[in-house]
């Protein structure tokens, strides 16, 4: 079975930086949670990051790709600079997804680590711009695909293109499922 990478936020989890989450109650999300398909993460907590924290803008650049390269960086809204914990978390994200053969993503829009269609525009003045987060773009260098939260049903629909083939190479203490 394909799994999917999904924001922690969106299952409800309260790893934002305000300290709340975003739950979705989509009816995709709720199928995919009942067929067991969810692998949760939270780039920014799987980084070092606390909850809650201040919240976070790449500025400098053109997004999470230019963050990858060394072009930009992440900054709090204070000035501090946390783009070693958004690139932890993103390898995090990548290293998580590539372990469990996961082929989709569908992530917080908006988010320095996980926008997909825009994020802010690093002057903490409320503006967005088009671009990727951090780990979006990890994610999508990878060969994983990446939707936003505003697309369940485009998300369900490339999951299901790809299949039902295992996802999942068991560990070498896990029985194999035939």
């Amino acid at each position: 079975m394909q799994l999917i990478l999904v924001s922690a936020c969106l299952l409800g989890e309260a790893v934002r930086y305000n300290g709340l989450d975003r739950r979705s109650s989509h009816a995709v999300l709720v199928r995919w949670i009942e067929e067991r398909r969810i692998v949760p993460i939270c780039p920014e907590v799987a980084g070092g990051l606390l909850v809650p924290r201040p919240p976070a803008e790449i500025v400098g650049g053109a997004g999470g790709g230019a963050v990858l390269r060394g072009a930009s960086t992440v900054v709090t809204d204070g000035g501090v600079d946390v783009t070693d914990a958004f690139r932890r978390g993103a390898e995090v994200a990548l290293s998580t997804a590539l372990a469990r053969g996961v082929r989709v993503a569908l992530l917080k829009e908006g988010s320095p680590s996980c926008g997909s269609g825009y994020i802010y525009d690093g002057t903490f003045s409320g503006s967005r711009r088009d671009g990727l987060g951090v780990t979006a773009a990890l994610l999508q260098s990878a060969g994983i695909r990446v939707f936003s939260e505003h697309q369940f049903e485009d998300a369900d629909r490339y999951l299901r293109s790809l299949g039902d083939a295992p996802a999942v190479v068991p560990a070498e203490d896990e029985p194999r499922r035939s």
